[in-house]
């Protein structure tokens, strides 16, 4: 990918960008569409971007209309992409109800302790009772294979339908504010009003993460699309990024969700 474009994202995005060229340079040479895996919302913010650039179309569905993770579609200009396409299904967490309860870093923990990388998943969703997660088709039956426990409550998962897709049991807070910086712990302190300091300590003792990956750097410069979780708070996106007020604080949008 070339520098002009380069230089509109962060240093750390290069690898992912260059993939997103080498998915568009697919398309162009076969003509036919390419499926990704799943991509978080900051990482759709960019395909979209890059495709829109390249005049390339492209889709995204994670399996139902508010999906945060997303499988993008490239596809060139014959082809009429449909939901099939994405190749995402739909499992249930069987467990004792009325005798344990899940959490989802439990849930999340334990897949990812299966072997799969976090781009596998989709969508962990639960109403309080039932707990769903989503994911790539072809990797349904090796995860179904691997899971016998969810910590240790005695689970398995099991495939079910999309007609029983559960409704999300909280729901994103959208806010605005005014900001002297887009650094992590600032973004983190505002969203959840929490002093800089404490912000601070709470991302160098490892308890945030930034895009589903760890990170301890608490001066990070976040942009548009960034999902932030904090653990025992809840999670922050970065909605939009405005202009500045007249004392040079930058406008945001910040949705926030909380435990």
């Amino acid at each position: 990918m070339d520098e002009n474009v380069l230089q509109h994202f962060r240093p750390d995005e290069g690898p992912f960008i260059d993939a997103i060229g080498g998915w568009i340079q697919q398309v162009q040479d076969e003509y036919r569409p390419v499926l990704t895996h799943f991509l978080n919302p900051r990482q759709v913010y960019i395909a979209t971007t890059l495709a829109r650039r390249a005049d390339m179309h492209v889709a995204f569905s994670g399996g139902h209309e508010h999906a945060e993770m997303q499988r993008a579609l490239f596809y060139p200009d014959y082809y009429e992409p449909a939901e099939k396409d994405f190749e995402v299904t739909l499992m249930r967490v069987d467990y004792p109800v009325k005798f344990a309860t899940l959490h989802h870093s439990q849930i999340l923990g334990t897949l990812l302790g299966a072997g799969i990388e976090r781009e596998i998943l989709g969508d962990i969703l639960t109403d309080g009772e039932v707990w769903q997660v989503i994911t790539e088709r072809s990797m349904a039956d090796y995860l179904i294979g691997q899971v016998d426990h969810i910590g240790r409550v005695k689970s398995r998962l099991v495939m079910t339908t999309w007609d029983t897709l559960v409704a999300p049991l909280n729901e994103w807070e959208s806010e605005g504010a005014s900001l002297s910086s887009l650094r992590l712990d600032n973004i983190v302190g505002t969203g959840f009003h929490l002093s800089r300091h404490r912000a601070k300590e709470l991302i160098e003792a490892g308890r945030v993460r930034l895009n589903w990956a760890e990170t301890m750097k608490p001066d990070y410069e976040l942009d548009v699309a960034d999902i932030v979780s904090v653990r025992g708070f809840g999670r922050i996106r970065l909605d939009e990024v405005g202009g500045r007020t007249k004392k040079e604080k930058i406008r945001v949008t910040l949705a926030v969700l909380k435990k």
